[in-house]
């Protein structure tokens, strides 16, 4: 069981490779592509597509069998094929697999990062100069309440009632 986790470790981490290795360039696929279909159908060599780059899963899942079932076959020279051998190569693809999905998963988010960092830096400078306004507003504000208290004197003004009497309503 032991053996399994770390394959299964090791299978995600070749999976990330993987998947960051054809985000980087598709050569192997273009010429898989351009040996397998006539002209009018190959790929353009602007297109990004790979083996599990951009791909759906279930073309993912058979790319990364075939590439195992490869491997397992050179490797059935060098020990025998039991129980053991399908459970590590079942959790070889698996680990594979849920590796590339990890790594698109992180390639999608730091992306995302690299987008609201403007944003989030313009915001963050706004906020700052918000904020020396308002301090700025505030202390004025102050200085202001003092100096209007100091110079307006109480005048004696009419009560409410003699107001209402003038006006005739009382």
């Amino acid at each position: 069981m032991t053996i399994e986790i770390i394959i299964f470790i090791a299978a995600i981490l070749l999976g990330v490779v993987i998947y960051w290795r054809e985000s980087r360039g598709n050569k192997i696929y273009l010429f898989f592509n351009k040996i397998m279909n006539s002209k009018e159908l190959q790929m353009k060599d602007t297109d990004t597509k790979g083996f599990v780059f951009q791909q759906n899963f279930v073309l993912r899942f058979v790319y990364i069998a075939v590439l195992f079932l490869l491997g397992i076959l050179i490797v059935q020279f060098l020990i025998p094929i039991n129980y053991a051998t399908i459970s590590l190569f079942a959790s070889m693809i698996f680990g594979t697999l849920i590796g590339t999905y990890i790594a698109g998963a992180i390639f999608k988010s730091s992306e995302m990062i690299e987008e609201q960092t403007e944003s989030i830096e313009e915001k963050f400078n706004e906020v700052v100069e918000k904020g020396k306004d308002f301090i700025e507003d505030f202390q004025s504000k102050e200085t202001k309440d003092v100096e209007v208290t100091k110079e307006v004197p109480k005048v004696n003004e009419k009560s409410a009632r003699e107001r209402l009497k003038d006006k005739g309503l009382l």
